[in-house]
């Protein structure tokens, strides 16, 4: 691509799954001047819209939170939950998963991994298998990515649970639900998970830098007898606080902005919000299924019951870079996409649709990609987008 970028005019279409768009409306709570974290007036919005994530969880369990992003809420669970060489054991859906086992590592934990194909996810049998041979119990937990935002798949928690119950297997049931919460179904307590982790900067369509846990009866039992070092992420001693999270300043702004995120998603109805996230995830879907004629790029997911509703990772074909779509894409037409994670850098782009987004902000980002995949010289088959638009089409007139 040999075209000098342009400067950009209009709204960015920022398709990258995470951070997501944040609405005026949020804007403008969180641009609220500074308050007293322990005055009344904050605190009835505090426990409001703590009130509200318990609700968007589907939990009436505890809920922690902490300023940092989904990565301090995957310490707060490893840490508040284990000692020393005890076993997690880790279903391997992409690069997230592998960073939570890490992670885990780093701490003196052992981590088993399922091993799994990237693009299929993994196999229900073998982790029933997993579990049945584990008779000593040695596993204390299972750390399972809802939706590995790397590879746009989920990994059904409903099995997994299900799984565990099988054989009568005690271990904990973690789920990552940073990039599926307020996008997805997700049922915290009626999906029998112990600990769920989650952030602001993606379904809940705020700024980075808050996180949270919600966690089970057991995951507190669990966090009784855990021995791991912890001080500032540590639930006992959140637990003596009024606001029963945050150790130290409570990031106040945040709070009016999710306030703000709750109303809007109860406005929607959750229902709505998830059949709105499967309707656009569809609308993709079928605009990269069309590209991938002329041995174009391809939907990197190959298991149609494991696709995810709120990332499509899009695979490019032999000697092609990603990179140069994106680069395209943003330099060119003001479209931010993601790019591979890990062993997929160059090798997939991201199309991130979830938080707030529409049928114009879809189409237009399809359009743009495919006319960035023209600049870049990258094979496909033309009208990708009609396809999407005919699909859009056929649902709003209820098809």
């Amino acid at each position: 691509m040999d075209a000098k970028p342009r400067i950009p005019r209009g709204r960015q279409f920022f398709a990258n799954p995470g951070p997501t768009n944040i609405p005026d409306s949020i804007l403008k709570a969180v641009a609220h001047v500074s308050i007293d974290f322990n005055d009344p007036a904050f605190l009835k919005v505090y426990d409001a819209a703590v009130a509200g994530v318990k609700r968007v969880l589907r939990t009436e369990q505890e809920v922690f939170l902490y300023t940092g992003s989904g990565h301090a809420a995957w310490e707060a669970a490893l840490v508040n939950l284990f000692s020393p060489g005890d076993v997690l054991l880790v279903p391997e859906t992409g690069h997230f998963s592998d960073s939570w086992g890490k992670m885990a590592q780093d701490f003196g934990l052992e981590v088993r991994t399922l091993a799994a194909d990237w693009r299929r996810g993994i196999d229900f049998a073998e982790l029933r298998a997993a579990l049945a041979a584990d008779t000593g119990h040695a596993i204390k937990a299972i750390c399972a990515v809802h939706n590995e935002t790397a590879t746009g798949m989920v990994l059904p928690l409903i099995e997994v649970r299900a799984a565990l119950d099988a054989v009568g297997h005690p271990a904990l049931l973690l789920a990552d639900t940073i990039s599926s919460l307020g996008s997805m179904e997700f049922r915290m307590d009626a999906w029998g998970v112990d600990v769920a982790v989650g952030g602001s900067q993606k379904g809940l369509m705020l700024p980075t830098g808050m996180s949270f846990t919600g966690v089970s009866a057991r995951g507190m039992a669990a966090h009784a007898a855990s021995t791991l070092p912890k001080s500032y992420l540590n639930w006992s001693n959140m637990l003596t606080r009024r606001h029963k999270s945050f150790i130290g300043t409570v990031p106040t702004s945040l709070f009016y902005g999710l306030q703000e995120s709750i109303r809007l998603l109860e406005e929607e109805g959750l229902d709505e919000v998830f059949a709105r996230h499967a309707r656009l995830g569809e609308a993709v879907r079928r605009c990269v299924r069309h590209w991938s004629g002329n041995n174009g790029p391809t939907l990197f997911c190959l298991s149609p019951e494991r696709y995810s509703n709120s990332v499509t990772a899009v695979m490019m074909p032999d000697g092609h870079d990603a990179e140069a779509v994106r680069r395209a894409a943003l330099q060119m037409f003001n479209v931010s996409l993601g790019g591979g994670l890990g062993r997929l850098g160059g090798k997939v782009f991201r199309i991130g649709h979830l938080g707030d987004l529409n049928e114009p902000m879809i189409l237009g980002t399809l359009a743009s990609v495919e006319a960035a995949l023209r600049l870049a010289g990258v094979p496909h088959a033309p009208g990708g987008v009609t396809a999407a638009i005919e699909y859009l089409a056929e649902a709003a007139r209820g098809g």
